[in-house]
């Protein structure tokens, strides 16, 4: 019997869970999985029960020889690893409450992965994600690390420019949802649709849209100026394009968009909610003691089509593929976080970009798609700037370079708010951002 795959997921006690394990089942023949490791903190311990049992429950009625491991040791799961999975959030739904709320006091998207939410989500992560490549560097030295953790850019970046492990790949779900979006408005299969993505996680746009190797952006972007098609993701409901808008950008723009290219009516939709019904996170709370009431249910042996709301959608799908064509060497395209290598002009060589690329046994590698049309080049360098200062911040804990990563994003009005929001950001989640806090008590 062949030794099989080892897979260690870092946040296993994720409600996302039940989604990879799904896909671990789907592509078992392709990817032989003989070990899945579901490590998470101690804070996480029930969740991780809860999802680890529905998780050996799914397996077992598959009918696969699939050993799932529960574990709070993050070394012992990482030793030997052949792939390992990042799906963890620093501080919980608490910390990303916050994230939303404190800005909308300054007039201020509070969003996950965009603006201060964005920034204080990556300085809370990145030294995490940081400890985790020290301990695969030990461990498991030749492992993949596939990360899908938020803000996916930020911290790919991170994780090229401050830690030696070079086998890593960025993972988001919204190109996989776009693609998807975009086969159902034309009534075709997925398989038969391609994009050529290029920009970066959250900022990613589709230059040319194709099915069976024929463009039809043409036609893709007469159908997103309906305002009913603008969103393809379940937690951005769209506002609608202005038509004369979106055919003169001439290229696909993802749902995330819509925080900058309409901030203000953005903005006043978020406060609303936020007042009415919550922020983002605290529906996802919500949500998400619904899902994990299900998964205690010891009848389930599925996923749940709830998890659906929770806006992961195709996550297993992209996950899964990704980590199988890896595995065996498929050669086929997908959109990933990865180091540039002069796909996209203008950006440098060696920072992370979301781009399509070739999945091969050594990794992504990047089609070049040249210069980014001059409608979209200088937002996507600009956000790029801010990932790279913010990634800065995070490592060196370097309050001033907060303040001016804030200040370059585009969400901010002014570096006086900038400053406002970092400090009082700081302050909320001081538990979670040590580096920042060292120097001052020295």
């Amino acid at each position: 019997m062949t030794k099989g795959i080892k897979i260690a997921t870092i946040g296993g006690g994720s409600s996302y869970t039940p989604e990879l394990v799904e896909g671990f089942i789907k592509r078992y023949e392709e990817l032989p999985v003989r070990e899945l490791w579901l490590v998470d903190i101690e804070a996480g311990k029930e969740k991780l029960e809860i999802v680890g049992t529905l998780a050996k429950r799914m397996i077992e009625k598959a009918g696969l020889p699939i050993d799932v491991h529960l574990t709070l040791d993050r070394r012992a799961a990482l030793k030997n690893a052949d792939f390992v999975t990042t799906q963890f959030r620093v501080g919980l739904l608490d910390a990303r409450a916050k994230d939303e709320r404190i800005p909308l006091k300054y007039g201020v998207l509070g969003q996950e992965t965009n603006g201060p939410g964005g920034l204080f989500k990556g300085l809370r992560t990145i030294p995490i994600i940081l400890d985790i490549c020290k301990d695969m560097e030990e461990l498991c030295p030749n492992a993949w690390l596939i990360n899908f953790t938020n803000p996916a850019g930020m911290v790919t970046e991170a994780v090229l420019r401050y830690s030696n492990i070079q086998k890593v790949v960025g993972l988001c779900n919204v190109p996989i949802g776009m693609e998807m979006g975009i086969a159902k408005l034309l009534d075709v299969d997925h398989s038969r649709i391609r994009i050529d993505f290029a920009g970066l996680n959250h900022m990613v746009y589709g230059l040319d849209v194709f099915v069976d190797g024929k463009s039809v952006k043409d036609k893709v972007i007469e159908l997103l100026t309906d305002p009913n098609n603008s969103s393809f993701v379940k937690n951005i409901e769209g506002l609608g394009w202005e038509p004369e808008f979106i055919r003169s950008l001439n290229v696909l723009t993802c749902p995330y968009h819509m925080y900058y290219y309409k901030t203000k009516d953005m903005l006043e939709k978020d406060a609303k909610n936020a007042q009415e019904e919550g922020t983002r996170a605290e529906v996802v709370q919500k949500l998400e003691q619904e899902l994990f009431e299900l998964y205690q249910d010891p009848q389930l042996d599925i996923k749940p089509p709830q998890l659906e709301k929770r806006g992961g959608a195709y996550y297993s799908d992209a996950a899964v593929r990704l980590i199988t064509s890896i595995y065996t060497d498929k050669g086929d395209i997908q959109p990933v976080n990865t180091r540039n290598n002069g796909a996209i002009a203008g950006i440098p060589d060696d920072s992370a970009v979301e781009v399509s690329c070739v999945i091969t046994k050594n990794g992504p590698r990047p089609i070049v798609m040249g210069e980014l049309p001059v409608a979209v080049r200088g937002l996507v360098q600009q956000i790029k700037s801010f990932e790279r200062v913010a990634a800065e911040a995070a490592v060196t804990g370097d309050y001033e370079k907060a303040i001016l990563a804030l200040a370059i994003n585009p969400l901010t009005p002014t570096d006086t708010i900038a400053k406002e929001i970092v400090d009082e950001m700081l302050e909320a989640h001081k538990e979670h951002l040590p580096q920042f806090f060292q120097k001052v008590n020295a």
